[in-house]
């Protein structure tokens, strides 16, 4: 085995006797983790800030500048590190065009997102993570589409780092498939997530999770002088506008709404990034977005899909979505000078442990559920493996109901189990583990007779 101890957690009561967890380290995935460049990252930046503008309105043609001389740059990059890969990393546009809003998008235009695929090796396994930055730019004037819109920290930073996961992890095979997005038009109205979102759903895509990378490279806040390079918000909703109605009751009766998926995949992103990454603290925003905003996971969160967003922690005004000036001797303008690249590489570092995490992990379990045939102050829990899937064992998550992220933390081989602890006072979830220690998402169990 290839693993590291990294720490041993929570000593519980299961069954009557006391269960000590051990959370593993994977040294491959460290190895990722460690391969992901800063240098790397202010090079793409700084390369996509070099074609002026990247408007999704802008020029198409020159091969120089505007969003087709960007999309095309994008494009080549990663097919090099599809040649790097052996050619696993497969390479394409998203083509779609978008009609006119009488808003943003003045006339039918033709646009593309720009798509990594690393197909995962297990035939049975058919789950997709998903993870995109936006390529797209604007400066003051949102429909300007030639004036000099840098977009160095939005979004030139995400699409920067999920390029260099592209990077990195397409050298490694994994079961599941990862696709890394450059998005189109998130500034004209989330277009490309949108055209993306719809094709998953159509094409009943497994999409597991979903991650948009979108301002991560700002560590000093102008406004408020606070800098900050160690935090970073993951932005998750709690419960999904794709929710049925008999979802909805089972919620209410059980007081499951700060349990959705896009809740559970957040908690998931916290615990691992934190494993992988050095002075890190990731915070968990209980909301899908910024206060009255949005971003490129909101699509994927109205098809009903685990989508979440991760930002800086700080976001600074005088640069985002600026006409590049100076007044009163204040600097305006999202330029590259002003990204911080060493943190941007953190980032772009626990999207790598997360993702890697998940898509070597086994499939989660099935068919979780919480047995209420009595009334006890014990928990019954029982649950299906995943067909195909031979888990090592399962990792049960427990947690007050006050408390916002899992509590505690215990390993077991069989699938099922009885706690002394009460499903009225505690919630619970389940996760798949493998021998390697990979974890599966986490499934909240339902009641079952």
């Amino acid at each position: 085995m290839r693993n590291l101890i990294l720490l041993v957690l929570f000593i519980v009561s299961i069954n009557g006797q006391s269960q000590t967890t051990t959370v593993r380290q994977d040294q491959q995935i460290k190895d990722m983790v460690n391969e992901v460049s800063s240098s790397n990252i202010e090079s793409i930046v700084r390369r996509l800030v070099a074609f002026e503008t990247r408007h999704s309105m802008s020029d198409t043609l020159s091969p120089k500048t505007g969003i087709g001389a960007a999309r095309n740059w994008i494009r080549s990059e990663l097919e090099s590190y599809s040649r790097n890969s052996g050619g696993r990393l497969k390479v394409e546009f998203d083509t779609f065009v978008q009609a006119a809003d009488g808003r943003r998008i003045a006339s039918p235009t033709i646009m593309k997102n720009v798509l990594g695929i690393l197909p995962g090796t297990d035939p049975m396994d058919d789950r997709i993570f998903i993870v995109s930055g936006h390529y797209d730019s604007r400066a003051s004037d949102v429909n300007d589409s030639k004036i000099f819109a840098p977009g160095a920290n939005d979004d030139a930073s995400g699409t920067a780092a999920t390029m260099e996961l592209a990077r990195v992890m397409s050298k490694y095979k994994f079961n599941a498939t990862i696709i890394f997005v450059a998005m189109v038009a998130e500034e004209q109205g989330l277009y490309g997530a949108v055209n993306l979102a719809k094709r998953a759903k159509a094409e009943k895509w497994n999409v597991a999770g979903m991650i948009t990378n979108d301002i991560i490279g700002n560590t000093y806040a102008m406004e408020t002088g606070i800098k900050d390079n160690r935090s970073v918000r993951v932005f998750s909703e709690g419960v999904s506008v794709a929710e049925t109605p008999e979802e909805a009751s089972r919620r209410m009766s059980t007081g499951s709404e700060n349990d959705g998926k896009a809740r559970q995949f957040a908690r998931y992103v916290k615990e691992v990034a934190e494993r992988y990454v050095d002075q890190l603290d990731v915070k968990l925003i209980y909301r899908r977005d910024r206060y009255l905003r949005g971003g490129d996971h909101t699509p994927f969160s109205q098809q009903g899909f685990a989508g979440i967003r991760i930002t800086e922690m700080n976001e600074n005004f005088e640069r985002q979505h600026q006409n590049v000036r100076t007044e009163n001797g204040v600097s305006y303008g999202d330029l590259p000078d002003f990204v911080d690249y060493d943190y941007t590489q953190k980032v772009a570092r626990m999207n790598v442990a997360v993702l890697a995490n998940l898509a070597l992990a086994p499939r989660e379990p099935v068919n979780v559920g919480i047995v209420t045939s009595g009334l006890t102050n014990k928990t019954e829990l029982r649950w299906q493996i995943p067909q195909g899937e031979k888990p090592v064992g399962y990792y049960i998550l427990m947690r007050e109901t006050s408390s916002p992220v899992w509590d505690k933390k215990f390993f077991v081989t069989d699938n099922q189990a009885v706690l002394n602890y009460s499903k009225d006072n505690y919630y619970f979830g389940v996760q798949s583990v493998d021998a390697e220690g990979h974890e599966s998402q986490i499934v909240i169990p339902v009641p079952v007779r």
